[in-house]
């Protein structure tokens, strides 16, 4: 090996390790931080400009995205930063055209709307575990890409995210939803169900992307072997997709003000205890 190739090789392992180092609380705090600070202007330029944002969150069980969900709308305005989750369809919404339901959370002027799994279920739960047939899933791959250009056309930009895991890491954050206290409400019947059907996903994750990873609205990967490291990625990325700029702000100062006009009530306030 000559000494060019060797240095060559020397750089890609280090960099390699550097990548899988453990990223210390500290650091990704202070990163955090930072991106927070960009989303808070985000939230601002939304609000001012009118834009409406729709970012989808994919990916298997245990991939990661509802703590990527916290983290990213943790220091903003849920009334701006509005996460929807849907439970199982009803017997009447399930008698609806199939992406009704989804079509009324659609975000108005000046916000951004997340969505905690969507319309994609049909190309992964729904079609793994056999809650919709061969039809109805041709036809939401056929249609899918032409109800979300009319989305972007309309004005909305649209974020697709898929979380990548890999079965070992999986499976560490399942069983820590069994043995942890903290956890146990996250394990479902239907991830116990989904854990022995991995291929299967693969297949549907393939077939999907095939189908709808389009021009107007791309798929993003985002490996998330790394909790801290996924978010913190994802984040920054979402950010460099859309063009907010910071809105000037008023300068604002405290006013002065006197305290002790009014003499409180000698009220029994009940008090909670405080064992801490």
């Amino acid at each position: 090996m000559s000494k060019h190739k060797g240095k060559a090789k020397q750089g890609q392992d280090e960099a390699a390790e550097a990548a899988s180092a453990k990223l210390s609380r500290k650091d990704y705090e202070q990163q955090l931080h930072d991106l927070h600070v960009e989303l808070v202007k985000l939230q601002q330029w939304v609000v001012a400009t009118g834009a409406k944002v729709v970012v989808v969150f994919e990916g298997r069980d245990g991939a990661g995205k509802g703590g990527t969900i916290k983290a990213l709308t943790e220091r903003v305005s849920p009334r701006i930063f509005r996460v929807v989750a849907l439970p199982a369809p009803t017997e009447r919404e399930k008698s609806q055209l199939y992406v009704q339901r989804y079509i009324q959370h659609l975000p108005a002027a000046g916000e951004i709307v997340i969505f905690d799994r969507s319309w994609y279920n049909r190309a992964g739960v729904e079609r793994v575990m056999g809650f919709c047939d061969e039809t109805q899933l041709r036809k939401f791959l056929n249609g899918a890409p032409l109800v979300e250009r009319n989305m972007v056309e309309s004005g909305i930009i649209l974020l697709k995210y898929w979380l990548e895991v890999s079965p070992e890491e999986q499976e560490r954050r399942l069983r820590a939803r069994i043995e942890d206290g903290r956890k146990t409400w996250k394990l479902t019947a239907m991830d116990i169900k989904s854990y022995n059907r991995w291929d299967a996903y693969t297949q549907a994750r393939d077939e999907m992307f095939e189908a709808t990873d389009t021009p107007w609205a791309p798929w993003f990967v985002a490996r998330s072997e790394d909790k801290k490291r996924v978010r913190l990625n994802l984040i920054s990325h979402l950010l460099q997709q859309i063009p907010y700029q910071a809105i000037p702000q008023p300068k604002v100062k405290l006013p002065k003000r006197k305290i002790g006009a009014y003499k409180a009530a000698n009220y029994p306030f009940k008090y909670i205890a405080e064992p801490f």
